[in-house]
């Protein structure tokens, strides 16, 4: 049987050794953020006497929904300048793959828009008229939420798609001229420790 004294010396023991092993992960953590300040913006500091701080999956101002994070912009640019923007912030303009999908953005736009539309990753081609997503993706594969159909036979001219609140989220699609100056949606995926 150990004495109250082993017990205690051994207690000290394992105190000194778990204090070892916090300021270890204390330095390689604050290494950590020096090495990359990136990370600041995804875990900022929560408190400021503690310097604890707040992990999230998306930087701030951006609005996680499924697995990637959404941004919607104040200022207005042409289509290919909005591209450009969302690419700058690591992004692009959005590409709607789901229902669900689409009727989080329209909700979004809706309760920021004051009556703004904003494009989507979404351009017709001038040679064919085919819609296609600005990651590759045709839009025939995916789903379509159009207040009117574009007409692919008429006059061959390149033309974009945005995003207009209104009534109903499932026709809020529009065509409109690709160097219009509107908000933009931008999105990328979420931040993960895998």
């Amino acid at each position: 049987m150990l004495t109250s004294q082993s017990q205690s010396s051994l207690q000290e023991n394992k105190l000194q050794e778990m204090t070892n092993r916090l300021e270890t992960l204390n330095q390689s953590h604050h290494l950590l953020f020096t090495q990359y300040p990136a990370l600041n913006q995804y875990c900022p500091i929560n408190n400021s006497s503690t310097g604890e701080r707040k992990c999230r999956p998306c930087l701030i101002d951006w609005t996680l929904q499924g697995e990637k994070c959404f941004y919607f912009s104040e200022d207005r640019a042409d289509w290919i300048s909005s591209q450009y923007l969302c690419m700058s912030l690591g992004g692009a303009v959005a590409t709607i793959k789901t229902e669900e999908e689409q009727e989080f953005l329209f909700k979004m736009a809706q309760s920021r828009s004051q009556g703004d539309s904003y494009w989507l990753g979404l351009r017709s081609s001038a040679v064919d008229g085919t819609w296609q997503w600005s990651d590759g993706t045709l839009l025939e594969n995916r789903p379509q939420f159009w207040e009117h159909e574009p007409d692919v036979t008429g006059e061959r001219k390149e033309l974009c798609g945005r995003l207009t609140p209104g009534d109903n989220y499932r026709k809020s699609w529009f065509t409109s001229s690709c160097s219009g100056q509107l908000r933009r949606i931008c999105e990328r995926r979420q931040a993960s420790l895998q």
